[in-house]
C-alpha cells in the first residue's frame, strides 16, 4: 500500500512539475501479466507441471487417502469399538499432517521456481521497456496497479508481451 502511495506522489509530483504546455505521455504495465503471459512463461510453466507432476499425484492421492479415512470414522464411527475409532482417527490426524506437510513442500518449491523465473525474466522485461519508452516516447511508465483509471491507450502490457514473445 505504501508503494501505491509512493508512486501516487511521485505521479503527481512528475504532473504539476512539468510546465503547463509541455505534455507528459505515460504508459502503464502490469508486470507480472507481461511476464507470465509470454510464451516464455507457458514454456516455464509446462515444464514446471512436467517436473512436479510427481510431487503434486503425491499429494492428490496422500489427500484422498485422508477424505476416506474422515468418511469412514464419520460413517462407522457408531460401530467400531473406542480403540479401533481411536486408531482411525490417528490414521487420519497423520494422513492429515503428511498432507499438509508435502502441500507445503510442493508449494515452496513451485514458489521458489517461479521467482527464479522472475529473476531471469527481469533483464529482458527491463530491455523491452526500454525499448517501449524510445518507441512511444514516454515519459513516465507506472504500474497498473497504481492507476485507478486509465484511457485504454495508456496501458502497454499487450505491446510489451509482443515484445517479451519477439525475443526468442
Amino acid at each position: 500500500m505504501k508503494v501505491l502511495q509512493y508512486l501516487a506522489l511521485v505521479f503527481v509530483l512528475a504532473l504539476t512539475s512539468v510546465s503547463a504546455n509541455a505534455e507528459v505521455k505515460i504508459g502503464l504495465i502490469d508486470m507480472r501479466a507481461a511476464l507470465f503471459s509470454s510464451k516464455a512463461a507457458q514454456a516455464y510453466s509446462d515444464k514446471m507441471v512436467a517436473d512436479y507432476k510427481q510431487q503434486d499425484l503425491e499429494v492428490r492421492a496422500v489427500s484422498e487417502a485422508a477424505q476416506k479415512l474422515e468418511m469412514r470414522l464419520q460413517n462407522d464411527a457408531a460401530i467400531m469399538s473406542d480403540s479401533e475409532r481411536a486408531k482411525l482417527a490417528a490414521d487420519l490426524e497423520e494422513k492429515v499432517q503428511e498432507f499438509r506437510y508435502l502441500k507445503t513442500k510442493l508449494d515452496k518449491a513451485l514458489a521458489e521456481k517461479r521467482q527464479e523465473f522472475l529473476e531471469q525474466s527481469r533483464p529482458n522485461l527491463d530491455t523491452v521497456i526500454q525499448k517501449l519508452v524510445e518507441k512511444e516516447s514516454l515519459d513516465l511508465i507506472l504500474p497498473r496497479e497504481a492507476a485507478l483509471y486509465a484511457a485504454p491507450g495508456m496501458d502497454y502490457t499487450s505491446q510489451i508481451i509482443e515484445m517479451l514473445d519477439a525475443l526468442k
